[in-house]
């Protein structure tokens, strides 16, 4: 449990951080994503991100950050310029917090972490892509003030899923 004197830090990932976030990655995409993608296709990309993918990322990825709870890795996010929008600046790629510590707040830490870096690099306006089906994701960027404002379809393997952007000014 988290309480008054517990120690929230969020900074960026390091190399001893990749199995603690293949841990992470695989528990939240199992449960945000099961009954959504199908499973051998979600098992798949679970496998795909294991420690040596995250080891990887870390050394590329220059805005992965984690949030940690006293010294343990609690969930990640990554942020950068937005892949697909020319209205918004700064985009969320992901952000996941493991299933042991959501409801607690952190992912608000890290979200609104990911808001100062993108403001630092002075990129304006936020989009955020979410799975339609993620109802507690949709939820989440709501109560942030996330609007959608466009949707979209990705395939999963053999399912055709639909996303919505939430986006902020």
């Amino acid at each position: 449990m988290i309480g008054a004197e517990t120690t929230r830090i969020v900074r960026r990932a390091e190399q001893s951080d990749s199995e603690a976030l293949a841990g992470i990655f695989a528990g939240t995409w199992r449960l945000a994503y099961s009954g959504i993608i199908p499973h051998a296709h979600l098992e798949c990309l679970i496998r795909r991100r294991g420690k040596a993918w995250w080891s990887k990322a870390i050394r590329t990825e220059a805005h992965l950050l984690v949030i940690e709870v006293d010294g343990e890795i609690a969930g990640y996010a990554t942020c950068g310029a937005a892949r697909s929008s020319s209205a918004y600046k700064g985009e969320i790629y992901e952000l996941y917090i493991d299933p042991l510590y959501q409801g607690l707040g952190l992912g608000e830490h890290l979200f609104e972490a990911c808001r100062s870096e993108l403001d630092r690099r002075g990129l304006d306006g936020l989009i955020v892509w979410a799975l339609e089906d993620n109802a507690s994701a949709g939820a989440f960027y709501w109560r942030r003030g996330g609007r959608p404002a466009a949707r979209t379809t990705e395939r999963f393997g053999v399912a055709k899923l639909g996303k919505i952007a939430y986006t902020w000014c």
